[in-house]
């Protein structure tokens, strides 16, 4: 009969083998392993109204971090008011997806994130496009602008990615991304 593996060890090395076999129980009931081995997500902002920038990795370990996702919403915020308004984590998804997708490495800029239904309805009046009902009032829309990629390459980018709704503004030189029912405009 074939011997174990800790016995054609030395000593010094089955001891170790052992410890970190005792140890294994333990680190599986902390974590599923796809959340160990989920890399970690990170975003890079620049406010191009409030000169505000933030870099927050807002997943980490398999989970989100609360306190990124704080920040993320109060960078996002109805700059006009004020207003902080929970930001959509599939809203930041997607725009990781799209930033990985097209290869992206500079910050992004943030042209529009949260609204309040007060700025919606004045951006509504004094500009053409605006929704009624705008994801934006949500938390879950973003007007952005990668400044390493050319705006109609991060389109075609999140419109492959299929995971919400995709705008394309080229005469501003932005995308809209949303996390409602997949459409392009």
């Amino acid at each position: 009969m074939a011997r174990s593996l800790s016995h054609r060890l030395p000593a010094p090395r089955r001891r170790q083998l052992l410890r970190v076999l005792g140890t294994a129980p333990l680190l599986a009931a902390a974590a599923p392993v796809h959340a160990l081995l989920a890399p970690a997500r990170t975003l890079s902002f620049s406010h191009i109204h409030t000169g505000e920038r933030a870099t927050l990795t807002y997943f980490d370990a398999g989970h989100y971090v609360p306190e990124a996702l704080d920040a993320v919403s109060r960078l996002l915020r109805d700059f006009r008011t004020g207003t902080v308004f929970p930001m959509d984590v599939s809203l930041l998804d997607f725009v990781h997806t799209v930033q990985t997708i097209t290869g992206s490495r500079a910050p992004i800029e943030i042209i529009s994130g949260y609204r309040s239904p007060a700025t919606n309805e004045m951006l509504r009046q004094t500009t053409s496009g605006v929704a009624k009902d705008s994801f934006h009032m949500r938390g879950r829309a973003l007007d952005i602008r990668l400044t390493d990629v050319a705006s109609s390459r991060a389109r075609d980018a999140a419109k492959a990615a299929g995971l919400g709704g995709v705008g394309y503004y080229p005469e501003s030189n932005f995308v809209h991304l949303d996390t409602g029912p997949v459409r392009a405009w």
